[in-house]
């Protein structure tokens, strides 16, 4: 995370939102022949203590879960480019805003048992974000298929301990100056997040 305290005064109520509605990361851990990533998606309790996900039976990290493991899942929003000729002032650099929040604690494996239901909570929380889609249901599937399917998989969860977040937003310019640098982050169609990421730069947190 950015060392700079101007970009870390979100509070936590936000950032476990953020990571709530992201519901997708980067999970890492620190295997015996270095660091191992895997991209998941996830469900985070109500109180930001529990992060439930799941992994494929053969990933290297569920390979490592005899024993809890200390873990950190990484998600990041909107983020882009800053051009100098933005700030409309003389004497500045090149950057980049994003905003990123990591959840770190100890990653622990699931009974076996507790697989079915959390992969049809996982669905659940997922398919209703594509309303008025009809829901998918495991019930859809033909008799033994997904029991198949779950023999492969391996329910985890994260406890967390530490949440920790970066709003990396032009804070530590002149109002003026990072509005201006909004501006013509909006204007910029490069990339489909612009429009958020100049909205946070507007209205930054802390």
């Amino acid at each position: 995370m950015h060392p700079n305290p101007v970009y870390r005064q979100t509070e936590t109520a936000r950032n476990l939102a953020f990571a709530r509605e992201e519901g997708f990361g980067v999970l890492a851990v620190c295997g015996p022949d270095g660091p191992l990533l895997s991209h998941i998606p996830f469900l985070l309790d109500e109180d930001g203590t529990r992060a439930e996900l799941h992994l494929v039976r053969s990933n290297p990290i569920a390979r490592l879960l005899s024993a809890p493991l200390r873990a950190r899942l990484a998600l990041v929003g909107p983020h882009g480019y800053v051009s100098p000729d933005w700030y409309g002032v003389v004497d500045q650099v090149p950057t980049w805003n994003y905003v990123a929040v990591h959840l770190v604690g100890a990653l622990h494996p699931l009974p076996q048992e507790r697989l079915r239901d959390l992969a049809n909570r996982e669905s659940a929380h997922f398919e209703a974000r594509l309303l008025p889609k009809p829901e998918w249901h495991s019930d859809k599937m033909t008799s033994g298929a997904m029991e198949r399917m779950m023999r492969q998989i391996v329910p985890c969860v994260l406890e967390i301990e530490e949440i920790a977040g970066t709003w990396k937003l032009n804070q530590n310019k002149e109002d003026a100056v990072r509005l201006r640098a909004a501006g013509h982050m909006e204007r910029d169609g490069l990339r489909s997040d612009r429009a958020a990421l100049a909205a946070l730069m507007r209205d930054p947190p802390g």
